[in-house]
């Protein structure tokens, strides 16, 4: 009786690690998208098994599955505290932990939430749509996560992110799922009900496929009749500590990838990535064309460090900026999200010796205005580093002033040869389609790439290699229905979770 007893939790947690690995092996880096579909059926039988025992037992599943899958997804937490934090590998690794035990927060609030609404009565499916979508929506997280970036290689199911955002496509996996499960379960008891349900459902996710199409049709024909620039991206290939070593090697590299380029085409506009100037820019500079530009004659967008002096004190900013083809600076942006470790340290500025401890971490300065770069006629929306995987950030910048194209600067390097860099790419995929825009990423080490407004990708660079690539860009305008409601599937989800999950009178 004791054996019995115990081989449901043995089962439950083997289903649970079942789920975890097909989330990570299904998700943007190791893409095998199929298995993200079929992902959270094994844990929902798991939740099921373990439903008797009460939400506590099915939160333990969830910290468990949640774990496993944010470690297997996001392993190069360690490299990247080990490399810039200067702490040993065994602190690194009990950091990261930590930090991944607070991502799988966002799993065991899907799963405490997935349990009440079940026990309220809500199908699985049903469930497992708020709960999903109500714990993307409000956890936080100090790298953004949508489980839709399993699809980022699949525009068909992408498209969507314009009416809802990734929410929304997360939702559409989330119903596939649900609908698996539910079939999955009525016929292993043998309900007849089984096929009408999957018919149903299916009919659900048919609507998105079908729109995919619909609009992938609609913005290709838009793209073909708007006018374009030609636009050329360098990739250096400086490691971030050589680059600070030998700053003058990575501005001949940018130099000499330049001007192959433009030997090769007449280019509109040369974009540099971030830092790629590795000295910094003074707030009395207004020409750049002997410091940063040299021979190169055509207009450039650069990230450079630029220093300020603020009251008693100098401050530091990663700034991206934007020239004529004569040297002249035509405007500026300062990264408005900083990246913790990388360019400060939590908590660093109540206690200074923090970065005393951990010596290879910046003390760069937030900025405060968000706006649009100008080039001629046209505005580009620039954003740094992982600003562009900030689904809210990129709508108020485009909101602001509707710029023609989004352009993002970005240096990967600190992560090294994983899997980051491409989970970065796939998670930007979706501003392009969000706003219905072409998305130019020039990376210092890579992935560098042109992305097309529904989420392809037209060109992109191999990581870690100097390459300079061009292609053109249609310069596009216009608000989606993303732009104006934006993360209303979120709203949706909390407000009908509310309602489920609402005190009940006693009779």
């Amino acid at each position: 009786m004791k054996k019995a007893k115990n081989k449901p939790f043995l089962s439950s947690y083997a289903l649970a690690l079942l789920s975890s690995v097909l989330m990570f092996v299904g998700f943007a880096g190791i893409d095998l998208w199929p298995f993200a579909l079929v992902a959270f059926v094994p844990l929902l039988f798991a939740f099921e098994h373990e439903a008797p025992k009460g939400h506590l037992a099915i939160i333990k599943i969830g910290l468990v599955n949640g774990f496993v899958a944010i470690f297997g997804g996001y392993y190069w937490l360690i490299h990247v505290l080990q490399r810039f934090s200067g702490f040993p590998l065994p602190l690194c690794v009990l950091l990261a932990s930590i930090l991944v035990v607070q991502m799988a927060g966002l799993f065991v609030l899907l799963a405490w939430l997935y349990a009440r609404l079940v026990q309220r009565g809500l199908s699985a499916t049903a469930a497992l749509l708020i709960s999903g979508i109500s714990a993307e929506f409000i956890y936080p997280l100090l790298f953004p996560y949508y489980y839709s970036a399993s699809f980022h290689s699949v525009p068909l199911l992408m498209q969507s992110a314009d009416i809802g955002g990734p929410l929304l496509v997360s939702g559409l996996c989330f119903l596939i799922n649900g609908t698996l499960y539910e079939t999955l379960k009525r016929l292993k008891n043998k309900d007849a009900s089984a096929w009408q349900r999957l018919a149903l459902q299916g009919g659900l996710v048919a609507l998105f496929l079908v729109y995919g199409a619909v609009r992938i049709q609609q913005n290709d024909a838009l793209v073909a009749k708007a006018p374009k620039i030609n636009v050329g991206m360098v990739q250096g290939n400086m490691g971030l500590l050589s680059k600070r070593n030998d700053p003058f090697e990575g501005l001949r590299r940018h130099h000499r990838l330049s001007e192959k380029l433009e030997e090769q085409s007449k280019l509109d506009l040369l974009v540099w990535p971030e830092s790629a100037y590795a000295f910094s820019i003074p707030e009395n500079m207004h020409n750049v064309k002997r410091a940063v530009m040299g021979s190169i004659d055509t207009p450039m967008l650069f990230g450079a460090v630029s220093r300020r002096s603020s009251a008693d004190e100098q401050q530091v900013f990663n700034t991206a900026f934007i020239t004529n083809q004569e040297g002249d600076i035509l405007g500026s942006y300062d990264k408005t999200y900083l990246l913790a470790f990388g360019e400060y340290l939590p908590f660093g500025d109540t206690f200074p010796i923090l970065y005393k401890w951990s010596p290879n971490s910046g003390h760069f300065t937030k900025g405060s205005s968000l706006h649009s770069l100008p080039f001629g006629k046209w505005r580009i929306g620039t954003l740094i580093c992982y600003e562009d995987i900030l689904p809210s950030f990129v709508r108020k910048l485009v909101n602001a002033d509707n710029p023609h194209l989004l352009v993002n600067i970005s240096n990967d390097a600190w992560f090294g040869k994983t899997t980051e860099p491409w989970e970065h790419l796939a998670l930007a995929k979706f501003r392009a389609i969000e706003h219905r825009r072409f998305l130019v990423r020039s990376t210092n080490s890579g992935i560098s790439a042109f992305v097309d407004p529904v989420g392809r990708l037209i060109k992109h660079t191999e990581l870690f290699k100097e390459q300079a690539i061009q292609n053109q860009v249609a310069m596009l305008q216009g608000r989606s229905l993303y732009s104006y409601a934006g993360e209303w599937p979120g709203w949706l989800s909390l407000l009908l979770a509310a309602f489920f999950l609402r005190p009940r009178s006693k009779r």
